[in-house]
């Protein structure tokens, strides 16, 4: 009974840790974008600044399910939901990541003139945010029906980079080369967004498998 309520505790302070690494993966996700659209070299510095302490963070989180692991040896559910935070942690760590290769690439942009007016980029980085955040609560709640609208929020997040992706290279990088240096940190700014949907997905299905131990990886065709 003792060894139980020390394995719940630590449980807690685990998800504790977990749900304020998501939120300051979410705050970059959004200040990443803001920098963008304000051409604010400061805030993206702060962003790439930050993702240390979200660095850090996931080392704590990771050693803390490996000595949970190694010291009260939990089996099936408990011992799934364990190895499904050290997932998640790698996979937010990852988003992290993107929304500081987006801040190194606005750091660029900031000096040049505008190549054009930001609709469809400030879209996609709504997708982005929504679908991180409900992939969290979907986590949270082991809730595999939140998370199948995860994975089908995807379409939408490819739905926007492809618009993007070819006004840039049609209506742009074709008929005026020289726009390379504005063009393509946007491309480039557009698939680190793009990844950090594909990031969500991933969580979303290992959600899904986690709750009800059905394998939809690959096979999007189960959702329907």
């Amino acid at each position: 009974m003792m060894m139980h309520r020390h394995f719940d505790e630590e449980l807690k302070s685990l998800n504790e840790k977990l749900l304020k690494s998501a939120a300051l993966v979410q705050e970059s996700i959004f200040n990443s974008v803001e920098a963008l659209k304000e051409r604010n070299a400061d805030l993206a510095k702060t962003v790439i600044a930050n993702d240390a302490i979200i660095d850090e963070l996931e080392n704590v989180i990771d050693d803390d399910v490996f000595h949970m692991v190694a010291r009260h040896q939990p089996v099936a559910s408990d011992l799934r939901f364990l190895l499904m935070t050290m997932k998640l942690n790698t996979d937010l760590e990852r988003i992290a990541d993107c929304a500081v290769d987006i801040c190194q690439w606005v750091l660029e942009l900031v000096p040049q003139p505008l190549l054009k007016p930001l609709i469809d980029i400030p879209k996609l980085s709504q997708v982005a945010q929504g679908m991180v955040k409900k992939v969290i609560d979907a986590f949270v709640r082991r809730d595999a029906e939140m998370a199948r609208e995860v994975v089908l929020s995807d379409k939408e997040a490819d739905r926007f980079r492809d618009l993007i992706q070819n006004e840039l290279i049609n209506d742009f990088l074709a008929k005026d080369p020289k726009s390379a240096t504005r063009a393509v940190p946007l491309l480039l700014i557009t698939r680190y967004l793009e990844r950090m949907c594909d990031h969500a997905t991933n969580i979303a299905e290992d959600i899904i498998y986690m709750v009800e131990a059905e394998v939809i990886k690959h096979h999007h065709e189960k959702l329907g």
